[in-house]
């Protein structure tokens, strides 16, 4: 997820000059996710958590901060330069402090509730940050009860592409219907015969393929320029093609039935047996019970915070944002790394994720040592045979690589 700088480097011409603007005028004013889009149950297993770890996670939606706080480690803090993601994980972390189980389903799991408006009155409100309040001030509605396009889950940047995705999927009641079966189907046989037979021919439209082409769509998904770009470099169907291949891999070769990561768009919103493990009753009674306690939200890019809280981080949830400032601001990203590497515990695991399975400034960007400058690819360990092992069971799959790193002795 990218953290917005200001100025980026002006040796970038005027269409990513102008990229960079729409980008950062959609991320600085608005919610851009409202669920997170990494797989948990692979990241638990590259990070190994134990009882004495402390994380830097990137707040996202907020979803994977509350899964790995089931881990049991002993501080989670979730970091994030957008404020507005940062206040949607404190109406979660609200939620689990003040409700029951089923109101806190039905806002978080159904994204919609018949008394939204009281329960945040009276539950939620004051728990709050006054930015948060005031942004959920303004927002709560998005949890109101309505029709099948209505509810929390097509709010937000990326929700309102799921919403116009789901209207063209509305538009044709035999992919529909086919799409409800998919998640339905009885085994991975039948699942890949309906994908093949009766989703794929009929969503893979040249309308659809256009729109997935479009910087304009990416962006309100979350994606900048310069990962639009990298993806197009490096598949020969630019970014229609690779998002197709994607979905391809999920439906064809993955259990839909526990996918909730597709399944939220399709529906509106998690069943209780197709959701993030935060919504199960005895995650949230663990989370209730004291874990959601070491869950400590800012707001501030990754090198701010770092140079300003002390104490060793033994693990890093870094995400995406790597790609994108490696094009525009090499010299923070540079900054970045040397923060994490003076704040990383000797043990640290670091990972993160890309549009390209082995990005170039791995190798290109170089950081200050006592002995002289090094590339950070010789800073790092990877464990490629695990990571290359992990990819293949992410449920997303929207990324090319998925990188795992230990800091070098």
């Amino acid at each position: 997820m990218p953290q917005i700088l200001k100025t980026p480097s002006p040796e970038f011409g005027l269409a990513e000059r102008v990229h960079h603007r729409l980008f950062d005028a959609l991320y600085s004013r608005s919610l851009v996710y409202n669920t997170c889009w990494e797989d948990p149950a692979v990241d638990r297993i590259a990070l190994r958590l134990r009882p004495d770890d402390t994380l830097l996670v990137i707040t996202s939606a907020g979803c994977n901060v509350l899964d790995y706080a089931l881990a049991g480690p002993s501080r989670i803090h979730a970091v994030d330069a957008n404020p507005r993601q940062t206040a949607l994980l404190e109406l979660k972390l609200a939620g689990i402090r003040r409700l029951e189980h089923s109101d806190f389903f039905a806002l978080f799991g159904r994204g919609q509730h018949p008394e939204y408006q009281q329960i945040y009155r009276d539950a939620l409100r004051d728990e709050l940050s006054p930015f948060a309040r005031a942004y959920w001030d303004r927002h709560i509605g998005w949890f109101r009860c309505g029709g099948r396009r209505d509810g929390f889950y097509y709010r937000s940047l990326s929700g309102r592409v799921a919403r116009a995705v789901m209207a063209y999927v509305d538009l044709r009641p035999k992919l529909r219907g086919a799409a409800e079966a998919l998640f339905e189907a009885d085994g991975l046989e039948r699942q890949r015969e309906l994908y093949d037979t009766r989703v794929a021919p009929l969503l893979w439209t040249a309308a659809l393929e256009w729109a997935l082409g479009r910087q304009f769509t990416l962006s309100l998904l979350g994606v900048p320029g310069p990962q639009h770009e990298e993806v197009k470099r490096q598949h020969p169907g630019g970014v229609a093609g690779f998002v197709r291949d994607a979905v391809d891999y999920v439906f064809r070769w993955l259990p839909a039935s526990t996918n909730y990561f597709w399944s939220v768009y399709l529906r509106g919103g998690y069943t209780p047996d197709c959701c993030p493990e935060y919504l199960r009753p005895a995650n949230f009674a663990a989370l209730k019970g004291g874990l959601v306690d070491r869950i400590e939200p800012h707001t501030a890019t990754v090198t701010e915070f770092l140079n300003r809280e002390a104490g060793p981080i033994s693990r890093f949830v870094l995400l995406d944002h790597m790609d994108w400032m490696s094009s525009f601001f090499p010299a923070a990203l540079i900054e970045e790394w040397m923060a994490i590497l003076r704040r990383a515990s000797p043990d640290a695991r670091i990972i993160f994720r890309s549009a390209h399975a082995n990005p170039a400034y791995l190798a290109r960007l170089e950081l200050p040592t006592e002995a002289g400058k090094r590339r950070l690819d010789e800073l790092l360990r990877f464990d490629t045979v695990l990571a290359a092992e992990l990819q293949r069971l992410d449920r997303v799959h929207t990324y090319a690589g998925f990188h795992i790193a230990d800091v070098a002795a």
